[in-house]
Parts: C-alpha cells; structure tokens; sequence
C-alpha cells in the first residue's frame, strides 16, 4: 500500500514538474516577444491580445454612446463651446465628429471612417458610429468565450453579402418625381432641424436643384450658391432663381432697382493703372505733362463709352435697362459716366459670382470691350439692391433658364444660420443621390429589420462556428431601430418585438413611428433613406469593425515617447 501510495505521488509530481516547465517556456516567449519591443525602445507600452481587443470595444463604445442620443427625429442637441466662447448647436453627426477633439486612437480611427461616408454620400455618420461600436460588442460576446476574432471576421463578410442582396430587394425603384424627392430630402433634414422648418427647407432644396437640372449633364451642387444673411426669422429662408451677391453700387445717383435688364459680364479694367513696372516720365513742359494724363484718362473713357454706347443701342425706344458687373475695378469719374446713363455698375465682383452670373442670366462673360455686340449680353427680369445695415446685397431674379440658384438663409443669430447651412449640405446630397440611384431605401430602420430577419434564416445554411459572426451581425443591425425607439421615448424590447411580428405577418419592410411607437409602413408615409448610404454603411462598417476585432497587440512606440518626458 505504500509503495502505491509513493508511486502516485511521483507520478502527480513529474506532472506537476512538466506542466510548470510549459507554463515557464510560454512566459519566456511571451517575454522574448515583448522584450523585442522593450530593447527598441524602453519606453514602449504594449497592450496584448484580450487586452487589446477590450482597448478598441472600449473605444468604439465610448463614441457610440456619446452619438447615440442624436439619432433620428427625436435625437437630442449637443452644445459644442470653442476655446474663444463660440457656441454651435447640433446633433448632425459629421458636424460632432469634426469639431471635438478626440484623443483615444481607435476613437479617432472610427471618427475619421464615419466623416468619410460624409464625404462620399453625404450622410450616414451617425450610423456608422452606432454600428461599428455594436458590431464589436456582439463580436466580443463571443470572442470572449473563446471564439477565434478570425471566425467572426468570417462570419461578418458572410453576412455582409447577404444584407448587401438584402438591400437589393428592399429598394424601392421609381420615377423620381418632385413629391418622392421631397420625402428624401424630408427624412434627411428632420433628423437636424426641426419639423417645420425641415418640411420647408425640403421644398426650397428639392426646387434648387431640379431648377439647374439638365438631362444631358451631370448635376453640379456647386451650381446652388448658399448666402448668408443675419436678417428676420429662419422661417424666411428662401429660393433665389437667379444669383445674390454680396456687394451693391457705389455711386449714389446710380438706380436702386431695374425691370428688364440686359446684363453685361466683364473683366475689363475701367480705372486708371499704374504700370506694373518701374518707369519714368520725363516732360519739357507742364503742356506735354497735361496731354500725358488726358491720354491716360481718355484710354479709360474710350473703354465706358463703348458699354455706353451698346447700352443705348439695345435700350433706346423700349423700357429695357442695363446692369453692369465687372470683376475688374471702375474708377469715380468712371462711375460717374455710367450712373448718366442710368447703368447700374458693381465693381470688383468676386470671381465665385462671375462664373455663376453668366450660367444664371445667360450671355457671355468679356475680358475686352472691342467685341461687344448684344449677343454677348444676359437677361434678367428684375435687379434690385438690398441694404442691411453696413452691408449691400444685389438681387439678379427672374432669368430666363438659370443654369445656377441662390439659396438665401436668413436667420437672428450666426448660430442659427450655421445650422440651417449644415443642414442645408446634407439635403442637397440626399436629394442628388436619389435623381442618380433612380431609387429609394424604406427608412425608419425598416431595411434593419428586413436584413436581421434574412440574415437569421441564412445562418441556418452556413456551416461551423462562422455562422456565430452572422448572428453577431444580425443583432447588430438592430442598434438602428432600438436607438430609434429609445430616443422617442419606447421601450427597446417592447418596440422590437412589435417590428419583428409585424414584418413576419406582412412580409413587407416595417418601420418605427416614433410618434406612436407602433409599427408603420415607410413607403406609404414616404420615409426614405438613399440605397447608396446603407450600402457604403455595410461596407465601411464591417471592414473597420474586422479590422479593429484582429488587432491582437497595441504598441505605443512613436518617436514622441522617445524624448525626455514624452508621453
């Protein structure tokens, strides 16, 4: 009995002796494998696997929850106050993302991902924070019993392929009338401004830019010029069919308003220049000084006498009149001259409003008073000059086929006007990738619901432990609606199980009405998000979500921590 008592202890102690001798091999690697850091630079900090992975779910779920408030209609404002006191006033994404100073590398990572879609499609950045910090949370669920992040990875582009199909059957095709435009621009700026104004701002938008659409060519946003006025209510926001520009005549006797203006565009000096080199004139008498000069300004008169001689020619015996605007100086006794003639005269145009002059009143725009014939002049309806305080605003309206609009945002404060501006951006992105796609997204997190319905069925065919990626991805479209739900005041589990039950009686796509919070059909409220966003959002959002889940080691070594006190 002793000896097999003996014998067992023997054996439990090699055992013992072996599993230590493992264990030691194993911290001695892991060592070697820091240490080869550590010997580069003795300052490195490393983070390793679990612990770099929790880094990064940290991080994006950081973000996440500071974003997830502005989501939607009934999202919350954010008040972003700049070192010198500025105050901005916002729950648009891309407008958040830019502004705060985020410090957290992976944070940063996220944040400049979300601004891209910005920068693609126009909108879109919010969601994407939300749904890069959901997927690695569901993928951390099972990463963290063990699942390989490679698997999940796996999983991840499985089920991004499915919902990209699934988004191809849930979009909706159809001629882009005015009223279908007006619902996408609608469902974009409501989740910035507020309702009324954003029914308004829909109407001025949609009008903007199917007013310069033309069939043979590209839509150009650029043609929608956005002016500033700190003038009445925000209410009084306006379409321009035609151009304002921000400078007015300075010669008081010139008129203030004029019916049935030809229009001249130039870029002709009309003011007496000095020579661009260095020279000098030598006289033998005061005579031949006088003669000098009456040529210099005789030079400059001969330019104005022939604008004022094709003024009368296309003005006399009619009631027509004649506008002015040069990109080029104009002298007073210059001035003087045209306000005879009764020509109202801007000098020094920006260059902005000369390229958007010609397009919007027609003509051609002349760098030479030689040519000029009445085919080289544009037409407007109606010119008149607007003060404000110190400021002048010219008004070209009623053109004939304008090319190129003005939308005018009036607002009390700059705060306001900044406001209306950003959202103003987003809507005309919204608007110009529907005219382009020729379809629509159901919105109110409808193509949410339909892809995790989809995607569960699929993960029936997919074979191992990869169809775990799909579930985690599944469940990870449904931050959509559930913060759609939150932020309107639902219960989340309450609200999904409605969405989920109503999708499966009909069988069609089902959205949130977050002013009921029952389920209702998009396409029949006309609630439309662009198919372009929600596929660059699938895309964009499973690559950083992969990538940031197979970082298995963070090692802050940059040449900063290598000076005396770097950090």
């Amino acid at each position: 009995w002793a000896a097999s008592v003996l014998k067992s202890v023997l054996i439990f102690f090699l055992l013992f002796v072996l599993l230590l001798f493992k264990r030691l091999k194993g911290f001695e690697r892991l060592a070697a494998e820091m240490s080869a850091v550590k010997t580069l630079n003795p300052k490195a900090e490393v983070a390793r696997a679990a612990q770099a992975l929790q880094v990064n779910i940290t991080a994006a779920r950081g973000l996440q929850e500071v974003m997830r408030t502005n989501l939607g209609p009934k999202g919350t404002m954010k008040m972003l106050v700049s070192g010198a006191g500025d105050i901005k006033i916002t729950k648009d994404g891309n407008v958040l993302l830019h502004e705060m100073q985020i410090q957290h590398p992976t944070a940063s990572l996220i944040a400049r991902v979300a601004t891209a879609q910005d920068d693609v499609t126009g909108d879109g950045t919010t969601s994407n924070v939300l749904l890069i910090g959901e997927l690695l949370k569901q993928a951390d669920l099972y990463v963290s019993e063990g699942l390989h992040p490679r698997l999940v990875m796996q999983g991840f582009d499985v089920a991004k392929a499915r919902a990209l199909e699934v988004l191809e059957e849930v979009k909706v095709g159809r001629e882009m009338t005015r009223e279908t435009l007006v619902n996408v621009a609608h469902s974009s700026l409501c989740t910035k401004l507020y309702s009324q104004m954003a029914k308004h701002m829909s109407d001025v938008i949609v009008d903007s830019l199917l007013a310069i659409k033309r069939d043979d060519k590209p839509l150009d946003l650029f043609m929608v010029e956005i002016m500033e006025m700190k003038h009445k209510t925000d209410a009084d926001t306006s379409l321009v069919r035609g151009l304002v520009m921000d400078h007015g005549a300075r010669h008081p006797n010139m008129p203030k308003q004029l019916k049935n203006a030809h229009v001249l565009t130039c870029n002709v000096s009309l003011e007496y220049e000095k020579t661009e080199v260095n020279s000098g004139m030598f006289y033998k008498t005061a005579d031949e000084r006088d003669k000098m000069v009456k040529a210099e300004r005789q030079f400059v008169d001969n330019r104005v006498q022939r604008i004022i001689d094709l003024k009368r020619q296309v003005c006399e015996g009619n009631d027509n009149t004649f506008l002015l605007v040069n990109q080029k100086g104009i002298d007073p006794v210059s001035l003087d001259m045209l306000a005879k003639e009764g020509i109202l005269a801007l000098r020094r145009a920006k260059r902005r409003n000369m390229e958007r002059l010609t397009l919007a009143c027609g003509g051609t725009a002349m760098n030479s008073v030689d040519d000029l014939t009445p085919e080289v002049l544009g037409w407007a309806g109606s010119v008149h000059e607007h003060v404000l305080g110190e400021e002048k605003f010219t008004f070209v309206e009623d053109v004939k086929d304008p090319e190129s609009v003005t939308i005018l945002i009036k607002g009390p404060n700059k705060h306001t006007i900044i406001q209306i501006k950003d959202a103003i951006h987003d809507g005309l992105r919204a608007v110009k990738n529907a005219i382009e796609d020729k379809c629509v997204v159901p919105g109110a997190g409808a193509f949410e619901i339909a892809a995790h319905a989809r995607l569960m069925e699929h993960m029936k065919t997919v074979k191992g432990r990869q169809r775990l990626g799909v579930q985690a991805f599944a469940d990870a479209l449904l931050i959509i609606p559930k913060v759609l739900a939150q932020n309107s005041g639902y219960d989340q589990q309450e609200t999904m199980v409605k969405l989920q039950e109503e999708f499966q009686d009909t069988g069609r796509p089902v959205g949130l009405d977050v002013s009921t919070g029952e389920a209702l059909i998009p396409e029949d409220s006309g609630i439309f998000d662009n198919f372009r966003v929600k596929r660059q959002l699938l895309h964009s959002c499973t690559t950083i979500a992969g990538n940031l889940l197979l970082v298995d080691e963070i090692v802050r070594a940059g040449m900063a921590s290598l000076k005396p006190g770097g950090k």
